[in-house]
């Protein structure tokens, strides 16, 4: 999976990479065939705010977390995608599991 980083006003440190592509790892697993991923940091006043885009197959993740810390809304906004990527297997699943019969025309 081929990660972007973009820092709006702040600098992108090794450990923020680090923490990055673990997750993104974690996310991959629970995704099907996700071919790259964004992830932006950008820096307020007193706040730091992460969104994390995520292209897979036929859909895109997406979390935005704000926190006083740049980890803590990293560690947030990858928990939040790899959420969804778990919902949005299950729904496949279901989906795939469960499929429409035909109706039956009385004779």
């Amino acid at each position: 999976m081929i990660i972007e980083y973009t820092g709006r006003r702040t600098s992108i440190t090794p450990q923020i990479k680090s923490i990055a592509e673990a997750g993104m790892e974690r996310v991959d697993l629970v995704a099907n065939r996700c071919t790259g991923a964004q992830v932006i940091l950008s820096e307020d006043k007193y706040r730091k705010i992460v969104e994390v885009r995520v292209q897979c197959r036929n859909e895109a993740l997406v979390a935005k977390c704000e926190s006083a810390e740049m980890e803590v809304a990293l560690r947030d906004a990858l928990q939040k995608v790899e959420l969804q990527a778990i919902r949005h297997k299950e729904r496949y699943a279901t989906v795939r599991d469960h499929p429409r019969t035909a109706p039956v025309v009385p004779a």
